[in-house]
């Protein structure tokens, strides 16, 4: 049983792994929830630390200042409220009006609990499970057409609580409605267990509901896949396009090909919403190529790939090569190949990188690939449906630099102009982003969402900077974001991250050139900066020492503003 699994990781060490501290707030049983949740954690490399709220006290949790929650000091708070007490709750109404203002109702608590966490919580990230369906069979299918009915109150709860996380930025929900439609609520829930032990989950399903609570922390602490790897035959289509030849391959809308047409579909989806697709292939290119250009049915086409990369080297030679091109973690990855050999050499020499065990019948692998969850993310911006093209932009840059001697004059050409202004309505939900999933430009890893962000704009004791860039070859969007805390004769920085696309651009210069000219409009003597480390961020290890800073302790750094000599670039700014 995967829960047993999971409940013998909590025996092991996790000495090293790195801490969050959740909160776990629940009106029935939670304590083989948070057993789970530990256990993902473990595999994971995090220490998971829970602390769980006695049976059914989520207000008084919330509510009380002073509660064990609030001492406990989360990073994020999960709340699971049951379908089966809404129920009885909305069998407790006597009059129609109470039943037809019941979801309202059960929203506006929701609201109360998300303002108070973020009032007395201020900066933690809350999870809310919402709820899956009971059919009470009071009215039976007629219960669709009646606003009287639980299913109608119910299924617009779940409508509404939708609407809620776009306005509570800093609120996501676990959806346990859609994990008890794909696994049955046979599965989900036992019936024994509630009257027994007044526990909603069935054992079986705890470590689904687990498995994709823990998925949303982890992105919400900035780790996720931000790119797919396709091999092409027997994967993106059916057969060999160099021994079938275009003709034969299978893909479109009749018989196998339609697998494989609405696996590319789905592979095209991710791409707009901003994951990076990279071709890997044992093939000659132009062959490789061949259906992209010519194939009627394709669904993907070559400007949706960042980087194609098909010729006869090892696929680890070839995979190394992309991730180096991307410049993003292997841990960042996902590799399909229908080939087992080729998985099992990934997972040996490559085993940050997620490989799914594709199914025999490619039939099965879209189902297969979609109850896996890959590519969960806590926030979406429209800049991320331009990394394709801003990547393909940064190919085109590389080409014309190898044509440059000097780098001053290669720099020069690129006429760079770069926009700097304070975090605004505009780009704060970029920024959010780009806090929670930035690791490697990142000094301090500080994780902040919309909530925190508006909170450092509508006080005097923090300045913020953002920096957009673009050149002649293309826009490369938000690269870089400072949040400044200012105190009596000193400014700390607290928060520097940088797009490592433009590195050794001459940006980080700029960047240091604006804090100091803040500075000195507020008479400030000294700009302070600090480096935390972390197993991701070593590339900015001796980033204050190279700007000039004095190391004076505890990986702080300092910059006296009167010894400051503006760092050169070749950018033009705009405000």
């Amino acid at each position: 049983m995967e829960y047993l699994r999971l409940k013998k990781n909590l025996k092991k060490s996790f000495v090293g792994f790195k801490n969050i501290k959740l909160g776990l707030l629940g009106d029935t049983a939670t304590q083989f929830l948070a057993v789970a949740l530990r256990g993902y954690g473990y595999e994971a490399k995090y220490d998971l630390e829970v602390f769980q709220a006695d049976y059914n006290q989520i207000e008084q949790q919330v509510f009380n200042k002073a509660s064990e929650l609030y001492s406990f000091t989360p990073d994020i708070v999960v709340i699971f409220q049951s379908t089966q007490k809404m129920l009885r709750l909305f069998y407790e109404l006597e009059s129609p009006a109470g039943k037809l203002q019941f979801a309202s109702t059960q929203l506006q608590k929701l609201e109360d609990l998300t303002e108070a966490l973020n009032t007395n919580a201020s900066g933690c990230k809350i999870i809310c499970l919402n709820f899956p369906e009971i059919n009470d069979a009071v009215f039976g299918n007629y219960s669709n057409k009646t606003p009287t009915s639980f299913t109608y109150q119910l299924r617009k709860i779940n409508y509404e609580l939708m609407n809620l996380s776009q306005k509570i930025t800093n609120l996501f929900i676990c959806d346990f409605s859609q994990i008890q439609n794909e696994y049955g609520r046979q599965a989900t829930f036992d019936p024994r267990l509630y009257i027994d032990a007044d526990m909603v989950l069935s054992l079986d399903s705890l470590p689904v509901i687990a498995k994709s609570v823990f998925d949303i922390t982890q992105s919400l602490s900035g780790v996720f896949k931000k790119c797919l790897i396709l091999d092409l035959d027997n994967t993106l289509w059916g057969g060999i396009i160099g021994d079938d030849g275009i003709e034969n391959i299978e893909i479109g809308h009749l018989g196998q090909g339609k697998a494989f047409s609405e696996l590319q579909q789905w592979v095209k989806q991710l791409k707009e919403r901003g994951i990076l697709l990279a071709v890997c292939s044992k093939n000659d290119e132009a062959i490789a190529k061949e259906p992209f250009l010519k194939h009627p049915d394709m669904e993907l086409s070559l400007d949706d790939i960042s980087i194609f990369v098909a010729n006869w080297d090892s696929k680890v030679d070839n995979i190394q090569y992309i991730q180096k091109f991307l410049n993003i973690g292997f841990d960042s990855m996902v590799f399909l190949d229908d080939n087992a050999f080729e998985r099992n050499l990934i997972r040996t020499h490559l085993p940050e990188i997620f490989v799914p065990e594709l199914p025999v019948d490619p039939v099965e692998y879209l189902t297969y690939l979609r109850t896996l969850n890959l590519f969960e993310t806590s926030s979406f911006t429209e800049g991320d449906q331009e990394r394709t093209q801003q990547l393909q932009d940064e190919a085109e840059r590389v080409i014309i630099q190898k044509t440059f001697t000097s780098e001053d004059d290669f720099l020069k050409s690129l006429e760079m102009e770069c926009v700097i202004k304070s975090f605004d309505d505009f780009n704060i939900p970029r920024v959010a982003q780009l806090t929670q999933r930035s690791n490697q430009f990142n000094l301090r890893t500080m994780r902040y969402s919309e909530v925190d962000l508006r909170r450092f704009i509508a006080t005097d004791s923090y300045t913020t900077l953002s920096f957009s860039l673009k050149d002649k070859y293309g826009d490369h969007g938000l690269i870089s974001l400072v949040i400044l805390c200012w105190n009596e004769d000193s400014v700390f920085i607290d928060t520097w991250i940088m797009s490592c696309r433009v590195l050794r651009r001459g940006v980080e210069h700029l960047v240091l050139n604006a804090i100091v000219d803040v500075a000195k409009q507020k008479d400030i003597l000294r700009v302070v900066g600090e480096y935390i480390p972390t197993p991701k961020n070593a590339l900015v290890h001796d980033h204050y020492c190279n700007l000039g800073f004095k190391n004076i302790g505890q990986e702080k750094w300092q910059v006296d503003i009167e010894d400051h000599l503006a760092k050169p670039h070749f950018i033009n700014i705009k405000r």
